[in-house]
Order: structure tokens, then C-alpha cells, then sequence
């Protein structure tokens, strides 16, 4: 929102310039994001939180300058002519708990004109085009002092009555705007004796507008439902100065004021006779009940023992009231503009702001115990320090997912949000795999056609009346990788395809950080996976991981441009074993001795059962065994595939003799035939 350095002269006097003021405002939390123009037109471009419609105006900025530089605040008086006579309009608050008050003034015989121009000149200098005087009254009041009001001419007001009530079904209202709009039960119209005139606290209507032909206006103020005008305004896509200032809370004492503000601003231009005393229709009151605040509270949040006289001043400038309570304790009045001030902290935030959080000296908070690594820090570093250094970068996503992905991707019963932002975000992810594929598919969609992404998080699952909840880390990567030594490293490189068996090797270097007995992969894996390229990963006898390309239907059905691999490990199961720490072994003095099998299987026999099969001869001296090559073509046959296996025998202690060695080698080939294999020549 936009504010005139220059206008708040008109209520305090400012002892800096306005660059200088804009810092200090800022350095208050009023924020100042811009600076536009010199002299009398310099404009602020503001940053008003939306707890702060007090300060979403002229008067509520000069009343923090003149907190900050302890000067008095001019109030804004109206001098009004003395009223004639009784106004014949009356007011009927039919629902008192969405318009607690409603305040009227009737102006006879005023003339519709252009507004002088100051008034024209301050409204052009924040982007408010100028319509007439009557009008612009109000938009100036709303500047000026944060109230709207509105202003209807008089005589087309259906027996000078008007009506605050629910609109009824069926009703039609043409606001300012020309649009014709359907009211609902829903709605709060302000209505005369015959149809709504207009829509509470958004706009008013077409009908009773003041034009050039206008001689008798009614001026009214009011307090609306802070939720009301919000739900209207997004019913009715109307959006409006008015509606934005009323759905944060509007000053309930200020209906009189501004009424009479506008008034004054109508007579001293237009003319004109003010008809009566003003209408002022209180159906209940709104009184905002005071704080307690301890001194010794005050020191503890602030650490710093502020002189009370500080405190006071402060407090008296914003417009609290303090009452001597205990020595230590006061009893604050909140005044009827903060409605965002309910509890000490609040007031405790406010002397801290307007002393200053610059004159706080730098401290820490008393601490007596001692700094401690969560349980699994060290092995959260390990593995987050590998995945950086294997090139992926690290990734956040929502952790809620719609119901569809969370039944799709976990077997886990999820857990319903009570209040959803949609239904694509219904449930907590039972899964992080979809919130991978999601900023996979958004980096895709926007030209980067190479990924590696990795994400740690929490899913979650029922559990009874509970919810447990479990640490994992997702990794996906799609593209091409540099068929180079060094990947991204190799200067002119070729590139090729990310495999299956790319994300199967980082996996292993991420369990490699860690101690166990036995690792093992079978093609265990859930359905969103590709039957042919996905695999488990077993430590122990637990699983640990599953991974593999993502399957061509659940990628088509998200729209992924190209193949897409995804790992889960399950932290849970691999933080139950420790880092592998390093351990110097002496290489050995003795030769190692290799020797190559030549087999043909059954494409059902799986390495993995191939090696299983071998470690379980339990020959000590086989320190590796591993395939080579393997081979697919018509010369092996459909449905068989031909392997060089390679196995190194070593000892620590001698040189090994030919005939252990052909022993060992005896017992490898009887152990692959049992499973079916056949050697070839």
C-alpha cells in the first residue's frame, strides 16, 4: 500500500527526513519496501502485515513516528456546523453478532462537485482517482484514518430506512461496479424498506450512488464481521479497500468519528445542512479485555531491565492505558484500533519494537547442560555428504499426498488430514516416492532433461489411535550420465543412457558406508516398478532398500517424458547397523590365484542364487567371486544366457599349490551344475 511522508505532517511533527523515516519505520516492523518521488510527492510503498489494519493508513503510521520520536499526535477533530432539525432515517440492525454498530449522518442540500485540490491531489499521489467531493470524502477518510465509510444519496433510499439483515434468496444487487450480482441467505446486505443498496463491508450499490444530480446524502459507518466480509468478498470475487481493511478488523469506536470526518469534509466543499444529531445504533459492544503485565516478565523476554518510565512512554504513545496494579504488575487498556494485542507477549513485542531491537546488546540464553548429537547424525551425515558427493542434489517436497498416490505407493493405512488444502494433498505421505516424482516431472517439464535428486524425510502410517511414523531417504535420477571414468568430470565425454545398473551402484556405495555380514538383491520389488529392472536390497536378512526404473504405465500415467529411476532406502532397518569403520590390512605377500567359468543358465538363475550357491562352499581361501561378461544370442539358445564368472583364491599365510586350487575349482563347477548350469568348452 502507498502512504504520503508528507500527509503525516499533518498530525505529527516529523524531526527527520523522510529516507531517514522510512529506516526507522522499518526497523519498527512498519515496513517500507520503496521509495518513489521528492519533496511534497514522495510516496512509501509499504508492507502492512495483516495484523496491522491499524497502520494501513495515514493516522496509524504517524501514531508509531510519533511513538518513536516521543512527540505528541495530533487528533483529528471534525468542526462541524451545528445540526437543524431531526433526520427522518432510521436504522435497523437485524443481525446484531455481524454488525454490532452502525452509524449515520444525514446531509441535506450539499452540492456534487469536483473535490478541491488537496484532497484530489493527496488521493492521484496514491493511485485513487478522484470521482467528486462527496466520494472522495470517503476514499480521503479511508487514507486518512483507516475507516470506510460510504455515502448514499438519500433520496433514492426507499423510506429513508435502512435495513442490515441477511439477504434473501433469489435477491439481486447491481453494485458500483455494474455487475448484477445473485445474493444468497449467505450474504449481509444493508438494505432500504424495498431491496439491498449494499454489500456489507465490500461495496455498495449502483442504484443509490452519489451523481452530479445529488442533493441530500446519507453518510454511514459501520462495524462488520470480520469472517462475513471475507467469505463474501470470495463468494462475489469483489475484492476491495473496504473489504481488505474490514476482513482484518476494523476500530469499533471509530464509526462515529469518521462518520463526522466525512462530513466535514462534505460541508466544507459541497455545503449543505447537517438533519439531526448522528445515528449511532449500538446493538452490542465490542470491548477489548485488558492484559496483565509483570515487569519481571518483561526483563526475562527482553533480558534487559527497561526503565519504567520507558515502558510507559511507549505504551501511552501507541495508545495503551496503564492502571498501577502490584509493585511489579500493571493492568494494560488495550485501545480499540490493536484488536492483534490479546496477550502480554503481544504488549511485550510492542515495547520491545518502538524501544528498538538495534539497543538490545548481544547476548546468548542461559544454557546448563551440554550439546548432543541426535542419535543418528553421524550416519544422517555420512550418507547425506555421499549423496551430494555422487551428484545429487537434495530435494524437499509437501508431505501430504492425495489418497490416490498414497494407496498406489504403501501398503501403510494413511493418515486423514482434518482440514485438506485439496484433495491432492489429502492424506500424510504414506510414501516419498510420489513427492520425487513430482519435482522430477516439474524439473523435466522445464528443460532439464538430467536429474539426480535425493530427499530425506518422515512417512507416516496409522498405527491404532497413533501415528508412527518412518525415516527414509528417496533418490531419483533420470538422463544421460558421461560414459567418461570421472562422471562429469571427463572433459568431452560420450554419454549414454542412465541404467539400472547406475542406480544400483550408488545404492552400494551408500550401504557400503555401514558394517554387516551379508548383502543381497532379489527382484522382490513392489508393482510401480519395472518387473525387469528393479531389485531388493537385503543386509542381514532385512530390507533395506528397493529400487529400480520406475514402471512405463505409472510413468505414462504422470506424464514423465523419459525413463525414471527411483531408490527407497528405509533408514529405520539400515540405521540398525553401525558405520563400517576403516581398518588397516596389510596387503598380502602371496600371490592370488584367478580362475574363469564358462556356464550357460536357465534365464531364471538369478546371479545373486549363483552366488549364494558359491559362498556357501565356504572355501576360506575365495576372496572374490563375480561375473565378467554375459552373453545372449542365438548360438546360446531362447531363454538361456551364457556367463564368465571369475574367482580369486589368495591366502594370507603361503603360496597356494595347483591342486587346492583345482580342488576348489572342482567343487565351484559341481556347485553351478546342481543348479543347472552347463560348462561350456
Amino acid at each position: 500500500m502507498k502512504i504520503s511522508p508528507h500527509w503525516l505532517r499533518d498530525f505529527v511533527d516529523l524531526p527527520v527526513d523522510y529516507r531517514r523515516l522510512a529506516d526507522e519505520l522499518t526497523l519498527a516492523g512498519v515496513a517500507v519496501e520503496g521509495i518513489s518521488g521528492e519533496g511534497e510527492s514522495t510516496v512509501y510503498e509499504m508492507e502492512i502485515t495483516t495484523n496491522r489494519p491499524d497502520a494501513m493508513n495515514h493516522y496509524g503510521v504517524a501514531r508509531e513516528a510519533s511513538a518513536l520520536y516521543d512527540l505528541p499526535l495530533r487528533v483529528i477533530e471534525p468542526k462541524l456546523p451545528a445540526a437543524q432539525g431531526k433526520s427522518e432515517v432510521t436504522v435497523e440492525i437485524q443481525e446484531p453478532e455481524l454488525c454490532p454498530r452502525f452509524t449515520a449522518q444525514e446531509v441535506r442540500g450539499s452540492q456534487v462537485k469536483p473535490s478541491p485540490a488537496k484532497i484530489a491531489q493527496r488521493l492521484e499521489l496514491l493511485d485513487q482517482r478522484p470521482i467528486s467531493n462527496a466520494v472522495d470524502a470517503t476514499n480521503y477518510v479511508l487514507w486518512e484514518s483507516g475507516k470506510p465509510t460510504h455515502v448514499f444519496d438519500l433520496d433514492l433510499l426507499e423510506g429513508r430506512r435502512l435495513v442490515i439483515r441477511k439477504a434473501r434468496a433469489g435477491e439481486i444487487l447491481k453494485t458500483l461496479d455494474g455487475v448484477e450480482r445473485k445474493l444468497t441467505p449467505e450474504d449481509l446486505v444493508v438494505a432500504d424498506a424495498v431491496r439491498p443498496v449494499g454489500l456489507a463491508g465490500v461495496m455498495g450499490g449502483f442504484d443509490t450512488m452519489i451523481t452530479e444530480k445529488t442533493r441530500n446524502i446519507l453518510i454511514e459507518s459501520a462495524w462488520w464481521d470480520p469472517v462475513t466480509v471475507r467469505r463474501m468478498s470470495k463468494r462475489h470475487g469483489l475484492h476491495t479497500d473496504a473489504s481488505h481493511r474490514f476482513e482484518r478488523g476494523a476500530d469499533f469506536e471509530s464509526t462515529v468519528a469518521s462518520t463526522n470526518r466525512v462530513a466535514e469534509l462534505i460541508h466544507n466543499s459541497g455545503g449543505g445542512t447537517l438533519v439531526g444529531e448522528v445515528i449511532d445504533v449500538v446493538a452490542r459492544r465490542l470491548d477489548l479485555a485488558p492484559v496483565e503485565l509483570d515487569l519481571r516478565e518483561v526483563r526475562r523476554i527482553l533480558g534487559e531491565n527497561l526503565p519504567m518510565i520507558e515502558i510507559s512512554r511507549i505504551l501511552s504513545r501507541l495508545g495503551f492505558v496503564l492502571t498501577a496494579g502490584t509493585e511489579d504488575r500493571f493492568l494494560v487498556q488495550i485501545p480499540s484500533w490493536r484488536l492483534d494485542v490479546e496477550r502480554e507477549i503481544d504488549v511485550i513485542e510492542e515495547i520491545a519494537r518502538l524501544h528498538g531491537y538495534d539497543k538490545f546488546a548481544n547476548t546468548l540464553p542461559a544454557y546448563s547442560g551440554e550439546v548432543r548429537d541426535l542419535p543418528d547424525a553421524r550416519k544422517d551425515k555420512r550418507l547425506r555428504s555421499s549423496l551430494l558427493a555422487l551428484g545429487y542434489d537434495e530435494a524437499i517436497s509437501l508431505t501430504f499426498i492425495s489418497k490416490e498416490d498414497a494407496r498406489q505407493f504403501s501398503k501403510a493405512t494413511e493418515l486423514d488430514l482434518a482440514n485438506p488444502l485439496s484433495d491432492e494433498a489429502s492424506v500424510m505421505r504414506t510414501s516419498l516416492v510420489p513427492g520425487m516424482l513430482n519435482m522430477l516431472a516439474y524439473n523435466l517439464n522445464r528443460g532439464s532433461a538430467n536429474v539426480r535428486l535425493f530427499e530425506a524425510g518422515n512417512a507416516f502410517e496409522a498405527a491404532g489411535e497413533k501415528a508412527a511414523e518412518h525415516k527414509q531417504i528417496v533418490l531419483g535420477a533420470t538422463g544421460n550420465v558421461d560414459a567418461g571414468v570421472v562422471r562429469g568430470l571427463t572433459p568431452g565425454a560420450e554419454t549414454r543412457p542412465l541404467s539400472f545398473f547406475d542406480l544400483k551402484g550408488d545404492l552400494e556405495d551408500l550401504l557400503a558406508a555401514f558394517a554387516y555380514w551379508e548383502l543381497g538383491f532379489d527382484a522382490q520389488t513392489a508393482d510401480y516398478y519395472h518387473p525387469g529392472r528393479s531389485a531388493r536390497a537385503v543386509m542381514d536378512g532385512a530390507t533395506v532398500a528397493q529400487f529400480g526404473q520406475i514402471h512405463p504405465d505409472v510413468a505414462a500415467a504422470r506424464k514423465l517424458k523419459q525413463d525414471v529411476f527411483v531408490a527407497e532406502i528405509h533408514l529405520d532397518q539400515l540405521y540398525k547397523h553401525d558405520l563400517r569403520q576403516p581398518r588397516y590390512e596389510q596387503l598380502p605377500k602371496f600371490p592370488a590365484v584367478e580362475r574363469d567359468f564358462s556356464f550357460v543358465f536357465d534365464d531364471g538363475v538369478e546371479f545373486e542364487k549363483i552366488r549364494q550357491s558359491v559362498a556357501g562352499l565356504e572355501i576360506n581361501e575365495l576372496r572374490g567371486f563375480a561375473p565378467v561378461e554375459v552373453f545372449r544370442g542365438d548360438k546360446v539358445g531362447a531363454g538361456k544366457y551364457s556367463i564368465l564368472m571369475r574367482a580369486r583364491f589368495q591366502s594370507g599365510e603361503r603360496t597356494l599349490r595347483d591342486d587346492e586350487v583345482a580342488t576348489w575349482s572342482g567343487k565351484i563347477t559341481r556347485a553351478l551344475e546342481a543348479l543347472g548350469g552347463v560348462q561350456r568348452a
